[in-house]
C-alpha cells in the first residue's frame, strides 16, 4: 500500500520532530537539571571532596555552637524545706498525791529491727584524709567536726554539693551507704567515704514525772532499755520508793511497774524503749497525774502533725504555681517558635529528596547528615535519586573567599558508606544536594516532549 503525499509529509515532519528533540536534549535546551560542576567560574569556585572517614574529621573541625534552649527548660518546679511551726509548749506541772496500790503491767517486748535514718538525723560522710573526695566535695566532709554534716530534711533527703538530693530517710546505714555510693558514682566523684550518724534526733522517748532533769531520749544504733532512759533523766527522784512507779505510754496503751519491782527485777529493766514512748515516773498510784502528762504528750503530737500538714499543703502550692509558671513561660516559647519568632539554623535539602525543604537544626546538639536526610527530607528516592551523587554544600567562612564553595561528595552505591552520613556533622546554612539518576533525566525529556510530538503528528496527519 503507497503511502500518500500528504502521509510522507506527516513522517518527514515528525522525523524531524524528534531529531529536534534530540538536538534540544543535547545541547540543554528541551531540559535542563541541576548539578554539581567542579571547577571555578565568574560565579564561584567549586572545590568536590570525596566523603571518606579522613574528609569528616576534617568537616567536622569547623566551628558551631548549636543553638541552646532557654534556661526554663532546665529548671524544675523544686522544693524547699517544709516551715516549721516553731517551738513547742514546755511541758507542764502536775500536783503530787500520795499512792495507794499499784497493778504491774508490762508492755509486750519490741523487735525494731535495725535502725532507720529519719528526718532530723544528721549525718556525715567521712573520707580517707590523703584522699580527694573531700577537695571534691566542697563543704561536704569534716569527720573531725561533728557540727559539719547534712540534716535529713523534711522531704527525707539531704542535698550535697554536685550530687543533688539524695534521699535517705527510712534506709538502714548500710543501704543509705549503697545509695551514696551509686550518686557518687553517678556524678564522677570518689565514692570512698564512710557514712555515720552524728546526731539522732528522729526517734525519741520523752521522761518526765519524779526524775532529775526531765528529758527527751534519743534512740540511737543500740537499743535503749527503760533502765539506761532513767539514767539519762539523772535517776529517780521519789523520795518514797515503796510508792513510786513508771508508767509507759506506747501506741495507746498505757504500762505500769512498781519502782521497788523494777529494781528487784533486772529483767524489767531491760524492757526495750522503741521510738514514741512516753515513760513517766509517778510517785502516786492514782492516775491523774500520769493521765495529764500522756494527753500533753499526745497533744503535742498533734500539734506537729497539724504543723505538718499544713506545712506540706503549703509546699504542694507552692510548687504548683512554680511549675505552672515553667509550664507558661516553655508554652511561650513554643509559641513564639512556631511563629518564627525565634532565630534558627537551618541546612536546606534540594534535588531528588523526599522533600524538598529545610530542616532547623536542633537544640542543644548537633545533626547529622543522615539525620537530615531521613529525618527531613524522607529519605533519598532510589527511583529517581542518584545515591551515587550526594553532596553537602559548605560556604568558605572567609570573606575574602566569600563566592568558594566545598561539595562533599558520598557515593552511597556501597551502603556502608552510608554509615559516614552518621558522622558528618552540619553546619548551618548547608545545602543537602541530591543529583536525579541519568533515566530520569532522559524520562522527564520524553514527558516535555511527548505532548508537542503528539501534536505534531495529529496536525500532519489532519493536513
Amino acid at each position: 500500500m503507497k503511502k500518500t503525499t500528504s502521509e510522507k509529509d506527516a513522517l518527514v515532519r515528525l522525523t524531524l520532530a524528534l531529531l529536534l528533540t534530540a538536538a534540544l536534549t543535547a545541547c540543554g535546551v528541551a531540559y535542563q537539571s541541576p548539578d554539581v560542576i567542579a571547577g571555578s567560574s565568574d560565579a564561584s569556585k567549586v572545590r568536590v571532596v570525596p566523603v571518606t572517614a579522613e574528609s569528616v574529621m576534617v568537616a567536622n573541625r569547623s566551628g558551631f555552637t548549636p543553638q541552646t534552649l532557654p534556661a526554663i527548660f532546665n529548671q524544675t518546679a523544686g522544693s524547699s524545706g517544709l516551715r516549721g511551726a516553731g517551738a513547742t509548749p514546755l511541758p507542764v506541772s502536775t500536783p503530787e498525791t500520795r499512792p495507794q496500790a499499784l497493778e504491774t503491767r508490762v508492755p509486750p517486748a519490741a523487735d525494731p529491727g535495725p535502725y532507720r535514718i529519719g528526718v532530723g538525723d544528721v549525718v556525715l560522710l567521712a573520707t580517707p584524709q590523703t584522699g580527694g573526695t573531700v577537695e571534691e566535695l566542697t563543704g561536704l566532709l569534716a569527720a573531725q567536726n561533728r557540727r559539719q554534716g547534712y540534716t535529713v530534711q523534711d522531704d527525707g533527703a539531704i542535698a550535697i554539693p554536685d550530687v543533688g538530693r539524695v534521699e535517705i530517710a527510712g534506709q538502714t546505714l548500710e543501704d543509705a551507704e549503697a545509695l551514696l555510693f551509686q550518686r557518687l558514682v553517678e556524678n564522677q566523684i570518689d565514692p570512698t567515704f564512710s557514712l555515720e550518724i552524728a546526731e539522732f534526733n528522729a526517734r525519741k522517748v520523752s521522761i518526765g514525772g519524779a526524775v532529775a532533769r526531765p528529758t527527751v531520749a534519743p534512740i540511737r544504733l543500740t537499743p535503749l532499755f527503760l533502765d539506761q532512759a532513767l539514767a539519762q533523766a539523772g535517776g529517780v527522784t521519789a523520795d518514797d520508793l515503796d510508792f513510786a512507779s513508771v508508767r509507759i505510754y506506747r501506741d495507746g496503751s498505757l504500762f505500769q511497774i512498781p519502782l521497788s519491782r523494777l529494781y528487784a527485777d533486772s529483767g524489767l529493766q531491760r524492757i526495750q524503749l522503741i521510738d514514741g514512748d512516753s515513760v513517766f515516773v509517778d510517785t502516786e498510784f492514782e492516775l491523774e497525774k500520769a493521765s495529764a502528762y500522756f494527753e500533753e504528750q499526745i497533744r503535742l503530737a498533734e500539734f506537729r502533725q497539724n504543723a505538718r500538714s499544713a506545712a506540706l499543703n503549703e509546699l504542694a502550692t507552692e510548687v504548683s504555681l512554680r511549675r505552672a509558671s515553667l509550664q507558661e513561660a516553655r508554652s511561650n516559647f513554643q509559641t513564639r517558635l512556631d511563629l518564627g519568632g525565634v532565630k534558627r539554623d537551618y541546612v536546606y535539602l534540594t534535588g531528588e529528596v523526599g522533600s524538598q525543604s529545610r530542616f532547623a537544626l536542633p537544640f542543644n546538639q548537633r545533626a547529622s547528615l543522615a539525620d537530615a536526610l531521613y529525618d527531613g527530607a524522607g529519605g533519598v528516592p532510589t527511583t529517581t535519586g542518584n545515591v551515587r551523587e550526594i553532596y553537602v554544600l559548605r560556604g568558605s567562612q572567609n570573606p575574602r573567599e566569600f563566592a568558594a564553595v566545598t561539595a562533599w561528595h558520598l557515593d552511597a552505591r556501597n551502603a556502608a558508606n552510608l554509615l559516614l552520613a552518621t558522622r558528618f556533622e552540619l553546619r548551618p546554612n548547608d545545602v543537602i544536594f541530591v543529583a536525579e539518576q541519568p533515566v530520569t533525566r532522559w524520562s522527564r525529556v520524553v514527558t516535555q516532549i511527548t505532548p508537542s510530538l503528539i501534536s505534531t503528528g495529529v496536525s500532519a496527519a489532519a493536513n
